[in-house]
């Protein structure tokens, strides 16, 4: 059952295409993943979930629920992330390049940042942001898991950024909390959480944290805001106040020919350019409700200098430990909290002073004089010369996931893989691998 309050104010924005825009809440819901660029290994083979494009997200792909990728040791290895296909929409539409400075504000659980990071292929930084911090450890897990090594995760509030970070980023992305009428037919706490008041709150909220993203925002830059809600006062409603409050904001209109027109005439004194912003219609598209707008910031300046976090000398114990396994470290400097060793991207600005969940990639800790690789260092691996690698229907790759020791005549540490794509670390005696796959992850057999 919709909110009466909604179906009222939706029938008389659409008119005649409220019935269509009504029968599509009775449709199946559609189901996508997105391939990750980043795991470039993989020979194993994807037919059964017989996939089939999303127009919009060169990466992205509807697939058949029934086929569950989620279950699939592929899922646990980063190769994919299970995305609702409208959603794939904001990050495409920010366009990064390698090399740039990108920030994902409102983050949390992170399909849009680790599509960001896909797109930046490992250079320049990607900060990600999460304001909750229960999800933002959620946002951090699937950082790790898609073998992100540019990504720093903050838990912080926007305000605090806006004061950190002033001029530094060339692209910002916005996808802001909403009232969730998007996702209406996809989780009904969305439909019992409404209210008529739902969306005047969150369109307050809204414009706050637009605001402290074009602080941040490069002259030349370019952000986009998006939302999944059908709500004019969250929509065009919010992108007309931040572009009647900056004039040096204005919208730009990149060529996406599978988005229907923002609204103009849905608010009052709607500000120029409204036309150019983008509704996904579930009626129109395979997708859920989305909004879009591409916002450019007027000038054309490099991005700010700011003071560089100091690079740590690296320990002899990693030293020793790449030289016994051969195994790859990405480009950067080297963080060190306590122990626990980090390689971060070289301008990394300073982070002290912020709630830092992640920074960079995980590399390990030193332990009495001797190195424990990270989980996250695995999963960034592509290779390394003491490897395994088992095919997704062998036994021993489920005995692997559930934590149990393998049999094999492999000494020291071995990277285990699942068709060619990493998914942790075991350590063999010359008789078997004990099992170092993190306990919090490990599946029932």
């Amino acid at each position: 059952m919709l909110p009466e309050g909604f179906e009222a104010r939706m029938r008389a924005l659409l008119g005649s295409e409220y019935e269509d825009f009504l029968a599509s809440f009775d449709r199946p819901l559609c189901t996508g993943l997105r391939r990750n660029p980043l795991k470039t290994g993989f020979t194993g083979d994807l037919s059964r979930f017989s996939l089939s494009p999303v127009p919009w997200c060169p990466t992205g792909f509807y697939y058949d629920a029934a086929s569950r990728p989620g279950l699939s040791p592929y899922h646990a290895a980063g190769l994919y992330y299970l995305q609702e296909p409208s959603a794939m929409a904001p990050a495409e539409l920010l366009d990064p390049q390698p090399g740039e400075r990108v920030l994902d504000l409102c983050a949390a659980p992170g399909g849009k940042s680790t599509q960001l990071a896909g797109k930046l292929r490992g250079k320049g930084l990607l900060v990600c942001n999460e304001i909750n911090a229960k999800r933002a450890k959620i946002l951090s897990g699937n950082i790790e898991r898609l073998g992100i090594s540019n990504a720093l995760v903050l838990n912080e509030h926007p305000k605090r950024l806006e004061e950190r970070f002033a001029g530094y980023f060339d692209k910002i992305l916005v996808d802001a909390p909403c009232s969730g009428e998007g996702m209406f037919r996809k989780e009904e706490a969305a439909v019992t959480d409404w209210t008529e008041d739902t969306n005047a709150i969150c369109a307050n909220r809204q414009l706050e944290i637009l605001t402290s993203a074009a602080a941040m925002l490069r002259p030349g830059g370019r952000l986009v805001y998006s939302t999944c809600t059908f709500s004019p006062v969250e929509n065009e409603g919010v992108i007309s106040d931040f572009l009647w409050k900056n004039p040096d904001f204005s919208v730009k209109k990149p060529d996406v020919p599978y988005f229907s027109p923002g609204r103009p005439g849905w608010v009052a004194n709607p500000a120029p350019g409204l036309e150019f912003t983008f509704r996904l219609w579930p009626h129109k598209l395979l997708g859920e409700g989305h909004y879009a707008a591409v916002l450019r910031r007027a000038g054309d300046e490099a991005p700010a200098a700011l003071p560089q976090e100091p690079a740590a000398r690296r320990p002899q114990e990693l030293t020793e430990f790449c030289s016994q396994t051969g195994a790859a470290l990405p480009e950067g400097k080297l963080l060190r909290f306590g122990d626990v060793c980090y390689l971060v991207p070289q301008e990394l600005p300073e982070i002290k002073g912020l709630r830092v969940l992640r920074a960079g990639l995980e590399l390990g800790a030193v332990l009495k004089k001797r190195f424990a690789p990270a989980h996250a260092w695995a999963l960034w691996l592509e290779t390394l010369e003491n490897s395994v690698s088992f095919e997704e229907a062998d036994p021993l790759l489920a005995r692997y996931l559930s934590g149990d020791v393998l049999p094999s005549d492999k000494r020291g540490w071995t990277l285990v893989q699942a068709d060619g794509l990493s998914l942790g670390w075991a350590k063999g005696d010359g008789s078997q691998l004990k099992n170092h796959y993190p306990k919090a992850l490990r599946r029932p057999v």
